[in-house]
């Protein structure tokens, strides 16, 4: 599905589309309210340029990981400043680099609130801005908090946004779990018609609940998964804690590799990211 967000319905039937959550414009709805109004935690990244984020929230992935992280991606993650920083305005920015280090061709960061913040539903949003270029892979996700127990699939991943670079006014939100994982995941994407996902900054969201994840941008509902929208039998792995992710990766399944005309630096800035239970 690709959701229109500036399409409108006609007015002469918003009497009949009131309180309907999913049969109303094609562009998504409105949230009329979340039932998750306290904020429980949130990284604002205020602080001084060149700052690393808040090491009682964030720790780091770090190298090339299994297999390219498991998807055949290019970079090497990095904690170094020129990759991950504070910009002392308020941001967090990634930087994915093409540079050689340690055996790779290009740098950039991968963060987590893994062992520091977990959470069991609620609402976890970001206000950020997209890299853009082919091959490009930004990324604000959750895995299970489980996942050096269990591992993945099993664990369950909530991708609440992914982009390709070379697409840059689509957005994608999907889960994964056992028998929907890789190229099976359940999935959707959300696609703007007057602007891009690089050049303003838009709001990502999930609505986590016992039976059901809620996707939004910009307050847009355009996804709701149930057990129900599972394949026959699978289980359905979202009743545990998960914790938060942010990267750019380069390169991988996803995306395919950079081409020739992929500029680099590219960075993904980040507002904020806050959690409403």
């Amino acid at each position: 599905m690709k959701i229109n967000i500036h399409k409108l319905c006609y007015p002469l039937l918003m009497p009949i589309l009131v309180g309907i959550l999913f049969f109303g414009c094609d562009n998504g709805e409105e949230t009329p309210g979340s039932v998750y109004k306290t904020l429980v935690w949130s990284d604002e990244f205020d602080g001084t340029t060149g700052d690393a984020p808040n090491p009682d929230f964030w720790a780091y992935d770090i190298g090339t990981g299994s297999g390219g992280w498991g998807n055949n991606e290019l970079q090497y993650y990095t904690n170094r400043p020129q990759n991950i920083s504070l910009d002392g305005r308020g941001n967090l920015v990634i930087t994915a680099i093409k540079e050689n280090f340690q055996g790779s061709g290009y740098t950039s960061a991968r963060i987590k609130t893994k062992g520091l913040k977990e959470f069991r539903y609620g609402r976890i949003e970001a206000r950020l801005k997209t890299p853009f270029s082919q091959g490009l892979w930004p990324a604000f996700w959750m895995l299970g908090a489980d996942i050096d127990q269990v591992g993945w699939p099993q664990t369950g991943e909530i991708d609440i946004m992914e982009l390709r670079g070379q697409q840059p006014r689509v957005v994608h939100g999907s889960i994964h779990g056992p028998g929907y994982s890789g190229g099976n995941a359940i999935t959707e994407s959300f696609e703007l018609v007057d602007s891009r996902f690089d050049t303003e900054y838009h709001v990502f969201a999930v609505e986590w609940g016992p039976d059901n994840i809620d996707f939004f941008v910009d307050n847009r509902l355009y996804q709701r998964i149930t057990p129900e929208s599972l394949p026959t039998n699978a289980e359905w792995v979202f009743d545990k804690p998960f914790f938060i992710l942010l990267n750019v990766a380069i390169g991988g399944n996803f995306v395919g590799a950079p081409s020739a005309n992929s500029r680099f630096p590219q960075t993904m800035i980040v507002d904020y990211v806050r959690v409403y239970q």
